[in-house]
């Protein structure tokens, strides 16, 4: 089933839940968040029901705005979003020296746009680990599709504790995915049991930079909606991430926020202001089309009621990110290379 048109974005709202279980999927979520209610304990103590709500909620949107791969990229003057995804996801692989017939891990797979990518790019076997049934569903369907049933696969597992034996993988990666995790150092810990000796972790992920003022009430404010319109329990800091990684047993190689000197910003495709053909979705036009078909669709029961919150809450995310990113005061771009380097 395509996923590009505006009917299957709004009638996918959900994921694999009952369409009558939508609304009150919305009110759990939206109430692990601040201001909504509940508070970042609760929302690591409760991280995988979090996380997996977010996802059965937002991924049809995701794909209707972002295509297959989730995550952002730095970006190149006159080089299209799509070119900068696909480059940004072909340096990590590059970065973990990816060898054809290798066994690859990506950890918090997503549907599998990189995945696929990199398993193309590389000439790897690249296993997703997902805990959301609906995304890997469409995962699946997505391998078939592409023709890569036989190298791309998803295992339906929490991150926290993978079904995998020690040392099962030559190399893994996880693009915006461990930010979900509710405590890092078992995050990075887990990953490190099921790497190889001797071969690589790499890693984009979300960060609070220096810029950051904890005393700052808006500050705070665009934190707190970040978190809510992606699924955060924290946004953590570039120390807190390095730390848990030496703790975990990781020699981190190099590391660094490559959004800092991306030519073009790299909450461009989320800016309502700028325009061009690629992000015709997320402009102010686009915004509004979307918002008022998403609740025409709901007024005549074809998309779940709730979805109307789920498109508010992520189109309020979506300037926070853009706020974020012009105060500079976080990234979804930290990158860091780890090595296994003792057993």
């Amino acid at each position: 089933m395509s996923k590009s048109g505006a009917l299957d974005l709004a009638t996918g709202v959900g994921g694999n839940l009952e369409k009558k279980a939508v609304l009150s999927a919305v009110d759990k979520y939206e109430k692990y968040h601040n201001p909504h209610g509940g508070d970042e304990e609760e929302r690591k103590a409760n991280c995988s029901d979090m996380v997996n709500k977010y996802y059965d909620l937002v991924t049809s949107f995701y794909e209707y705005g972002w295509g297959e791969s989730f995550h952002f990229a730095n970006r190149w003057k006159r080089e299209s979003l799509r070119e900068s995804i696909k480059r940004h996801e072909h340096f990590i692989a590059l970065q973990l020296g990816l060898k054809p017939g290798q066994k690859v891990l990506d950890v918090g797979c997503g549907i599998g746009g990189p995945m696929r990518e990199i398993a193309r790019f590389s000439g790897t076997q690249v296993t997703g680990v997902n805990i959301n049934e609906f995304q890997i569903t469409r995962g699946t369907e997505l391998n078939r599709m592409a023709g890569m049933d036989s190298t791309c696969n998803f295992v339906k597992a929490d991150f926290m504790d993978m079904p995998f034996s020690d040392n099962s993988f030559d190399a893994i990666f996880a693009i915006e995915a461990t930010c979900h995790a509710p405590d890092l150092v078992d995050c990075y810990k887990e990953i490190y049991r099921v790497l190889k000796l001797g071969h690589y972790f790499a890693a984009y992920d979300w960060c609070i930079t220096d810029s950051f003022d904890p005393g700052n009430e808006e500050h705070q404010r665009i934190k707190g909606e970040v978190e809510l319109g992606n699924g955060l329990p924290a946004i953590r800091s570039r120390e807190q991430c390095l730390e848990a990684l030496k703790l975990a047993g990781f020699n981190v190689i190099w590391e660094k926020d490559v959004a800092s000197d991306s030519p073009l910003a790299w909450y461009l495709p989320l800016d309502k202001t700028h325009f061009s053909p690629s992000n015709f979705r997320v402009t102010a036009v686009g915004r509004f089309f979307t918002r008022n078909m998403v609740k025409a669709l709901e007024f005549v029961g074809l998309a779940p009621e709730g979805s109307q919150r789920v498109q508010a809450f992520l189109e309020k995310a979506a300037d926070a990110h853009v706020e974020g990113g012009r105060m500079g005061i976080f990234t979804p771009m930290y990158f860091f290379l780890a090595h296994k380097s003792h057993s």
